[in-house]
């Protein structure tokens, strides 16, 4: 697929195709697909080409991001997570499919230069541990939800434990899934 990428906007990575393929497995049609920390959008447009027939927003507090992701789809939302959506998704979504900032912030100087020198701080710095974000995310989400909608987060597979225990903290059923260089955790409502 060809993505719009903006100077200052987080570049999309090929770890994250295995959040889009859970989360394809997971969208039957008319889906309701929410791309949260949306960045280029490229999450939300790759599940859309993969699922014909699901309704995907997207929403960031990046006002760069949110200008690049109109370019890749149609509902974009500028935002500070779900205040960026309407009120009319709230207890309707299937699918919320997050690739929030997960670096730890002492952990950002230790990363390639690509990433650290060139991508914005937004879009990696999560905080102490990594999951601040994730946190945030997660303790909402029950609201946004509709029964039986899920909750899908990219994080390191050292982190999974515990973004899984933030995940039951907030009421959902974590499941852990890992491949060879990528972690998502689901939650389901």
């Amino acid at each position: 697929m060809r993505i719009a990428v903006d100077p200052g906007v987080f570049v999309p990575r090929q770890r994250t195709a295995f959040l889009v393929a859970q989360a394809v497995r997971r969208a039957g049609p008319g889906a309701v697909v929410v791309d949260l920390c949306c960045g280029t959008g490229a999450i939300g447009t790759a599940i859309a080409a993969a699922a014909p027939g699901v309704e995907v927003h997207a929403a960031d507090v990046d006002p760069a991001a949110v200008a690049c992701a109109r370019r890749n789809l149609p509902r974009v939302y500028q935002g500070d997570l779900y205040a960026a959506l309407p009120e009319r998704l709230r207890g309707r979504v299937d699918l919320l499919v997050v690739n929030a900032p997960y670096v730890p912030t002492a952990a950002i100087a230790t990363m390639p230069p690509e990433a650290r020198d060139h991508e914005p701080r937004i879009a990696l710095d999560g905080g102490a541990d990594g999951l601040d974000v994730q946190r945030r995310v997660a303790a909402d989400a029950p609201a946004w939800l509709r029964p039986g909608g899920a909750l899908l987060i990219e994080t390191g597979a050292d982190q999974a434990p515990r973004t899984a225990a933030v995940f039951a903290a907030a009421g959902l059923v974590p499941l852990v899934e890992y491949a060879e260089d990528a972690t998502v955790v689901i939650g389901e409502r």
